[in-house]
């Protein structure tokens, strides 16, 4: 945080940093929606939503341990599927975006319990990504097979 206040103050990269800063809150943040949308939490489900952070989306290890500290904090402060999907959506490749859905069914399907609350969060998330069921399916596949390795 002091190096982000240094850069702003100094305009290196400030934008960029601002920029990787959200976008990991937001990944993190809506990971943890998906895992909590049946009421709970488990360390299954938090271990995967590191390993995706780090593994799929390379993000920084501190930053990471960081972010999702908080994000457990404010579990119970959701915000609105449109606050995630519109950055997504501006920021986010279609690939990308794929990649993303999977993450959530690999978090979704830790548990080994997929409820129906989470199977529609990661629907109607699809569909405002503009996601097709069909690559929607595909990934749900590629994701079961994860999980069953």
């Amino acid at each position: 945080m002091i190096n982000l206040l240094k850069n702003i103050l100094n305009n290196q990269n400030s934008t960029k940093d601002i920029e990787e800063n959200k976008n990991l809150e937001l990944l993190c943040g809506l990971m943890i929606e998906a895992a909590y949308t049946d009421g709970q939490i488990d360390e299954i489900e938090t271990n995967k939503i590191k390993s995706s952070l780090l593994n799929t989306f390379a993000e920084d290890p501190n930053e990471v341990e960081l972010v999702l500290t908080q994000a457990l904090k404010n579990k119970n402060n959701s915000n609105s599927l449109y606050h995630y999907t519109s950055f997504i959506n501006k920021n986010f490749s279609d690939a990308k975006k794929l990649l993303l859905i999977e993450a959530l069914w690999e978090i979704v399907l830790s548990d080994g319990d997929v409820h129906d609350y989470e199977s529609n969060f990661i629907r109607r998330l699809a569909g405002l990504l503009y996601i097709s069921d069909v690559n929607s399916g595909n990934a749900r596949k590629r994701a079961l097979d994860k999980n069953s390795k």
